[in-house]
């Protein structure tokens, strides 16, 4: 297996969707779980269905992968897994630091899916003295300070930052400058990084407060169903607000209010 800061596949030369690659993951998925029960071959409607997309969509995007399928017998289950992982870069072996080893870290670090998916954990890190040379998933824990060299010596492009939201952005710096093209961000918080930096965003909490919108919209139709809808007017927001800013002028519809709430 190739290691290190290999290129990259050439997925955005050639033209595929970033909505396409996003799907990729899932048909993986999909694809990997049939090949674990020794499945040969699936159709796109039913691969569809277990990667939860319809079955136009998977077509079309399977097209810009040249794969188009035999009519009445479907897709080889185990040549997709190839060419799918391919194209995701997943048939080499990708080091990984991550960096916060609280208690989202350490989770991340026993995650036992990375090695089966084409990444390694080459590195724990942490910013609290005691943390260091503590083992983590059979990993010694360490120190910031040693950030950049130990990139520099594992051949790290791809950076996993688990830290508060108020020291995430000086670590993705450090990480940028040291050479990490990558970084998956579980800190509460909107990185800002350079050109030709990707950066995929988790934040838990905000997949909660979606949920809770949906759970409200859901008990409001059945309330309504009910022919018991709540008449009752919303209350007026607190006085704090809606104030003037120093300058006078009235303040946005939101006021000085994020719009996300941290974590």
């Amino acid at each position: 297996m190739a290691t290190g800061r290999t290129p990259r596949p050439a997925t955005r030369s050639r033209g595929i969707p970033e909505a396409t690659v996003a799907r990729l993951p899932l048909y993986l998925r999909a694809l990997t779980a049939l090949s674990e029960r020794s499945v040969p071959t699936v159709s796109s409607e039913e691969l569809a269905a277990a990667a939860g997309v319809n079955s136009a969509k998977l077509r079309k995007d399977f097209s810009y992968l040249g794969s188009y399928g035999t009519r009445g017998v479907g897709y080889d289950v185990e040549y997709l897994v190839y060419q799918i992982s391919r194209e995701l870069g997943l048939t080499q072996d990708w080091p990984v630091v991550i960096v916060g080893i609280g208690n989202l870290g350490a989770a991340l670090a026993n995650y036992g899916g990375f090695a089966s998916r084409g990444f390694r954990v080459a590195a724990l890190i942490d910013a609290d003295p005691a943390m260091t040379g503590k083992p983590v998933a059979g990993i010694p824990v360490q120190h910031t300070d040693d950030l950049e060299s130990i990139i520099e010596e594992n051949g790290v492009s791809i950076g996993v930052i688990a830290t508060p939201a108020g020291a995430a952005q000086q670590v993705c710096d450090r990480l940028v400058a040291a050479g990490v093209t990558s970084i998956l961000n579980f800190a509460p918080t909107v990185l800002s990084v350079p050109d030709g930096v990707d950066v995929r965003k988790v934040d838990l909490s905000i997949e909660l407060q979606i949920l809770a919108f949906h759970e409200q919209r859901k008990a409001g139709e059945e309330t309504a169903g009910d022919g018991t809808a709540d008449t009752t007017p919303p209350a007026a927001p607190p006085a704090a607000t809606v104030r003037r800013r120093t300058d006078g002028t009235e303040p946005g519809p939101d006021g000085d209010v994020p719009a996300v709430m941290p974590a």
